[in-house]
């Protein structure tokens, strides 16, 4: 009896570990989507009607998305709430997503040296000044306390996952998606180059990232 006892003590901690690991392993693979604003600046007071179609589970928007969001942009980038009068100066989503990242181009960057790396980087892909703020306040403090850190902006591998539907298309359209990784040491990774469209005409620009664990 005293044998049995330890056998069915034996087989609970080991299936009991065996669930833990593959719970936290699910968890590890879904990666967060993190904060991409929207910004929109028409050439006059427009009404703009803006749909997101996520591989993924959305978790957070701001305002609230339902079936989309609808707002009156104004050139100065100021949202308003056709409906309540609320104005906002972006539209926020977040979510998470079982996507894989493309780091086969990108830089190794010292903590340090994050956010002298992220302005000059942000300009080269089309942010303003104002614009690669907010995405700096953001970001900095998660990246600057490591000793390096892994940085690839993302094209398809994200907006393949992300497709955003804009009305009126705007003429111009520029979507900033850091992946990054802290590490410990250096690594080689062949440099990433970063361009932009001229902002011409009707100009939209999202920017977010992810942590994407080892």
């Amino acid at each position: 009896m005293k044998r049995q006892y330890w056998v069915i003590l034996g087989l609970v901690i080991l299936f009991g570990g065996m669930l833990l690991f593959f719970l936290v392993l699910g968890q590890d693979a879904c990666e967060l989507t993190a904060k991409p604003v929207l910004y929109l600046y028409p050439e006059e007071e427009t009404r703009v009607n803006v749909t997101l179609d996520y591989d993924g589970k959305l978790t957070t928007t701001y305002p609230a998305y339902e079936d989309g969001w609808t707002v009156d942009a104004a050139p100065n980038g100021t949202l308003t709430d056709p409906v309540t009068g609320r104005q906002y100066y972006c539209l926020f989503w977040e979510g998470v997503t079982h996507r894989t990242y493309d780091f086969s181009t990108g830089f190794c960057v010292a903590g340090k040296d994050t956010a002298a790396f992220l302005e000059k980087a942000l300009a080269q892909l089309g942010l303003t000044d104002k614009e690669a703020d907010e995405f700096i306040i953001y970001w900095l403090p998660r990246l600057e306390g490591n000793p390096w850190n892994l940085i690839s902006f993302q094209t398809t591998a994200y907006t393949d996952g992300a497709e955003l539907a804009i009305h009126p298309v705007p003429d111009t359209l520029i979507r900033v998606f850091m992946a990054w990784q802290g590490l410990d040491q250096p690594v080689d990774i062949a440099p990433q180059s970063l361009t932009a469209p001229a902002r011409t005409g009707f100009t939209a620009v999202e920017w977010g990232g992810t942590e994407v664990r080892p």
